[in-house]
C-alpha cells in the first residue's frame, strides 16, 4: 500500500443497530422465535468509516445525529476508531437513527432503517465540508441521507479531481435522474440495486455485464457490481472484469456492503488500481461475514495482508 494516502470523507448515515439472530426469517404476518440480541453501531455510512479507517485510511465522518443517548454513543464509538468526527452535527429536535435487524442461521438479514437525524443531514450543512474538501479527496457516499444531498455533494464536485464513490443504497423507489451518474467516478451496486437501477435481472456474469453496460451508457466512469460469494464484476469503459471472493462459512452478512465499500476506498486512496482495490475489498469483506455485527465485524489491514501473503 502507498504510504502517501487520499483523504476519506464518509457522507452519510450513523445509526444504532438492534439486531436479533433467528433461525429462519419470519414470512410477512409471521412470529418466530429469537435468540441472541446484540445492540450495537452501524448505519451505511459510520460502518463504512469504520471499515476504512481500520484497513489504514484517514477517515472523516459527515453526518447528522440526535442529542440523545444513543447520538453520544456513536459519536463516542467513532472517536475511538479514530476517525475525525468534526463535521457530526446534532439535531436537538429529532432521534439519532436506528436500524431494526433480524438474522438467520444461513446469515442471511432482513433490515428495517428509522433514518431520524441522518434524514436532516441537508446540502445547506454540507456546504461547509465541501467548501474545505482536498483536491485529492476521496468522497464514499450511500442513500440513507437526503438524495438531495447526494446529488448536491455530485453536482458541487463534478469538475474537481475528487473521486467520488456512490453505493446506491438502499434504492430509492423513484428513479435517480441521470445527475447521479453523469461523471462519477464510480458506484458499486449489488444484485437487487443493479436490477432497480437497469431493470436488467442480475442472475449471473452475463446479466452483470448488460447491467454494468447500462450503467456505464449513463455517465459513469466505472462499475462495481457485488455479487456475494460470487465476487464482483468490475466495468470500465472497454473493459470488464469479474472478480472472485474468497470462499468462507458466512455466519452474518450484515454490513458485508459496507466493508467492500469502506475497503475499496482505502485502496483508491492508497494509489492502487481499482481491480487491486476490488480484489482486496473482496477479501475484506469475505472476513466481515464470519464475524457477528456490523462494525464489530469489521476487519484490520494486518488480517486482509495475511490472506495476500
Amino acid at each position: 500500500m502507498a504510504s502517501q494516502q487520499s483523504p476519506i470523507y464518509v457522507i452519510g448515515s450513523i445509526n444504532t443497530d438492534m439486531v436479533a439472530m433467528t433461525a429462519q426469517l419470519p414470512a410477512p404476518g409471521e412470529t418466530v422465535m429469537g435468540g441472541e440480541f446484540m445492540m450495537t453501531a452501524g448505519g451505511k455510512g459510520a460502518n463504512q468509516a469504520v471499515s476504512a479507517v481500520r484497513l489504514g485510511g484517514k477517515v472523516t465522518m459527515v453526518g447528522r445525529l440526535g442529542e440523545d443517548i444513543f447520538g453520544n454513543q456513536s459519536i463516542e464509538r467513532l472517536t475511538a476508531e479514530q476517525i475525525n468526527c468534526d463535521f457530526i452535527t446534532r439535531d436537538p429536535k429529532t432521534a439519532s437513527g436506528v436500524a431494526l435487524i433480524s438474522v438467520d442461521a444461513q446469515g442471511e438479514n432482513h433490515i428495517v432503517v428509522a433514518p431520524g437525524a441522518n434524514n436532516k443531514l441537508s446540502y445547506n450543512i454540507v456546504d461547509s465540508v465541501i467548501t474545505a474538501l482536498p483536491e485529492n479527496a476521496i468522497i464514499l457516499m450511500q442513500l440513507e441521507i437526503p438524495l438531495e444531498t447526494v446529488k448536491y455533494v455530485i453536482d458541487r464536485t463534478r469538475n474537481s479531481s475528487q473521486k467520488v464513490i456512490l453505493d446506491p443504497a438502499p434504492v430509492p423507489m423513484v428513479t435517480l435522474d441521470e445527475g447521479y451518474f453523469k461523471d462519477l467516478y464510480l458506484i458499486t451496486p449489488n444484485e437487487t440495486e443493479a436490477k432497480r437501477l437497469t431493470g436488467i435481472e442480475v442472475s449471473d456474469v452475463q446479466a452483470a455485464e448488460k447491467a454494468a453496460i447500462k450503467l456505464l451508457a449513463t455517465g459513469v466512469k466505472n462499475v462495481a457490481i457485488t455479487m456475494g460469494a460470487n465476487g464482483v464484476l468490475l466495468a470500465q469503459q472497454g473493459a470488464m472484469k469479474k472478480i472472485a471472493s474468497p470462499e468462507v462459512d458466512a455466519v452474518d452478512t450484515t454490513a458485508a456492503g459496507d466493508c467492500f465499500n469502506g475497503a475499496l476506498a482505502v485502496g483508491i486512496a492508497s494509489g492502487l488500481t481499482l481491480e487491486e482495490s476490488v480484489e482486496r475489498a473482496c477479501i475484506a469483506a469475505s472476513i466481515s461475514v464470519t464475524r457477528k455485527g456490523a462494525q464489530d465485524a469489521m476487519p484490520y489491514a494486518e488480517e486482509i495482508n495475511e490472506c495476500l501473503s
